[in-house]
C-alpha cells in the first residue's frame, strides 16, 4: 500500500515544468506577422495584387500604430498578457494606423474602420488568448 502525501498523490503531468512563455521579440514577430496577415488578405479580396512594394504602403501604418501602441502599454514587460499589452497592440495598430493613414492621404471609410478593428482584434488579441490558455 503507497502512503499518500502530498508527495505521492501529484500525478507526472502535474509535476513537469510549465512551458515558457514566449519572449518580447517573438511576440513582437507575432504581431507584425498578424498586421501583415491582416493588410495581405485585404489586399486579396479587393484584387489589389501581392506587390512588396503595395504591401508594405498599406502596412506601414499599422506598423508603426503597433509600435506605438506595444511602446505605450509597456508591452515588453508582460508580452503575451493581453491587457496591457494586447489592449495597446490591438489599439495602437487599428486607431494608431488609421490616424496615420489619415495623415498620409490614405483612404479610411466607415467600413474599412469597422473591419480593421475587429479582424486585428480577433488576431492580436486571439493569438495571446490561446497563448493563456497554452501557457497556464
Amino acid at each position: 500500500m503507497r502512503p499518500s502525501g502530498p508527495a505521492t498523490s501529484r500525478s507526472p503531468a502535474s509535476r513537469a515544468r510549465p512551458a515558457s512563455r514566449p519572449r518580447p521579440a517573438v511576440a513582437v514577430l507575432l504581431d507584425v506577422a498578424c498586421v501583415l496577415a491582416f493588410v495581405a488578405i485585404g489586399r486579396a479580396s479587393h484584387h489589389d495584387g501581392e506587390s512588396v512594394a503595395g504591401l508594405a504602403a498599406v502596412a506601414w501604418p499599422f506598423l508603426a500604430g503597433l509600435a506605438l501602441g506595444l511602446l505605450a502599454a509597456r508591452g515588453w514587460r508582460r508580452p503575451t498578457a493581453i491587457v496591457p499589452a494586447g489592449l495597446g497592440a490591438w489599439l495602437g495598430a487599428a486607431v494608431g494606423g488609421m490616424l496615420l493613414r489619415v495623415a498620409a492621404g490614405q483612404g479610411t471609410a466607415p467600413a474599412f474602420i469597422g473591419v480593421a478593428l475587429a479582424v486585428l482584434g480577433l488576431f492580436l488579441l486571439g493569438w495571446r488568448a490561446v497563448a493563456a490558455v497554452l501557457f497556464r
